[in-house]
């Protein structure tokens, strides 16, 4: 029962932040794309965010796994305040040199509250997860993985609902309010030596991985890279720009879609069940969702070059991405539970989610510079390019031991 009220605490503070996360992404990218700003420049916002990510993780799990993951938990949900309350002080008549340097640094700490949080949040479901039956943990992964997303896809419709509602100042302040009221309800009630090791672990270790691991993070990387070069820029500004959307239509776009990728996630052990005859998933799994996902980007990538319907192609092809994404992406969030010890799962989960952020960091940077050179088609052949990489890596993942009692 104390496991179960623990895995729920951890859950709801994730829950929390990931609303502001979804948002502060919407506001940001929403309200500069209405001050005139390029493709390329609104990309640059996010990329100290995505760099301080890679950072994070890989400096994070081992501070995990030394104190222990409530204060690497709680630390993050702090500077996500700080940085909602920085951004809020943004004066719109600064230059536009200062205003990016500005946002790019309060982005910064978003980017290492995020990623502590997230590292926190999936390392503590290993801890916490004692039965080890067959598909316990894949099922604890999937639901919360799947109900982040779900709320992430909420908090930018949210964001875009806040802009127009209360302004960016304004909806910022709120959001610094209500993710303080989830910090102070929460920061007395998890067990402080949560994921902490039991032996110390030395720095040097902290690139020291197994085959295993070092795969799945190099796949990883490619597969949320071959996301956010079409995601982050090139898709949100295509629906303004050339399709003539409001900011609420694109804004409740985004949060569908990612609503739905969420739900997904959190379904993937049921939809899998039948496909994997009763076995938790393996590498092969992931080789093949990542193969059709390449086929398909190539597709829309057609679709689209051969001005088919915008609402066949972009509209219901990536909303079929989506759903193969999120499965994909469900089965890797658990593998890499799978592959680790429990004592070391911070810093493990630490390493892996570095390489998920360099692939996020590298998909954000080509998301601006190729949407202004060669539009979404450019995006999206570029997409299944990576994919296709992410593909070829995973035929070298286990196929045939059952990892889950690793």
């Amino acid at each position: 029962m104390t496991d179960l009220r623990n895995y729920t605490l951890v859950t709801a503070s994730y829950w929390g932040f990931t609303l502001t996360d979804g948002a502060l992404r919407m506001l940001v990218l929403l309200h500069f794309y209405d001050l005139g700003y390029s493709a390329v420049q609104i990309a640059s916002l996010f990329l100290l965010y995505e760099f301080c990510g890679v950072v994070t993780n890989l400096v994070g799990g081992w501070i995990g796994s030394h104190m222990g993951l409530k204060v690497t938990l709680f630390a993050g949900l702090t500077l996500q305040v700080i940085a909602l309350l920085a951004l809020a002080l943004l004066d719109p008549t600064w230059p536009v040199a200062v205003s990016v340097a500005y946002v790019m640094g309060a982005q910064a700490l978003s980017g290492v509250a995020k990623d502590l949080t997230k590292m926190s949040s999936k390392s503590a479901i290993k801890t916490l997860v004692r039965v080890q039956a067959e598909g316990t943990l894949f099922k604890w992964v999937a639901l919360l993985t799947g109900s982040k997303n779900a709320l992430k896809g909420t908090g930018f419709f949210l964001g875009s609902v806040l802009l127009s509602w209360l302004g960016f100042r304004g909806a910022l302040v709120a959001m610094a309010v209500g993710l303080a009221g989830v910090l102070a309800a929460a920061v007395i009630s998890l067990p402080a030596d949560m994921g902490r090791a039991k032996v110390k672990i030395k720095f040097s270790q902290i690139l020291a991985k197994s085959r295993e691991i070092n795969l799945l993070s190099a796949a990883r990387l490619f597969l949320f890279g071959s996301r956010d070069i079409w995601f982050v820029v090139g898709l949100p500004v295509f629906l303004s720009a050339s399709l003539g959307w409001s900011h609420a239509e694109v804004g409740g776009f985004l949060a569908l879609w990612v609503i739905g990728y969420g739900g997904v996630q959190a379904l993937a052990p049921k939809l899998l069940e039948r496909g994997l005859a009763g076995r938790t998933p393996r590498g092969g799994t992931a080789m093949a969702g990542a193969f059709s996902l390449a086929i398909l980007t190539a597709l829309i990538a057609i679709g689209v070059s051969s001005e088919l319907s915008p609402w066949l192609t972009v509209v219901a092809g990536l909303a079929l991405f989506g759903l193969i994404f999120a499965v994909n992406s469900s089965v890797h969030s658990y593998l890499i539970l799978a592959y680790t010890d429990s004592d070391q799962a911070a810093l493990n989960v630490g390493f892996y989610y570095m390489a998920n952020a360099m692939g996020r960091l590298v998909g954000t940077f080509l998301s601006g510079v190729v949407f202004q050179l060669g539009g979404l088609v450019a995006c999206l052949w570029l997409s299944a390019g990576f994919v296709s990489i992410a593909a070829i890596i995973s035929l070298k993942l286990p196929r045939s031991k059952n990892v889950e009692a690793a």
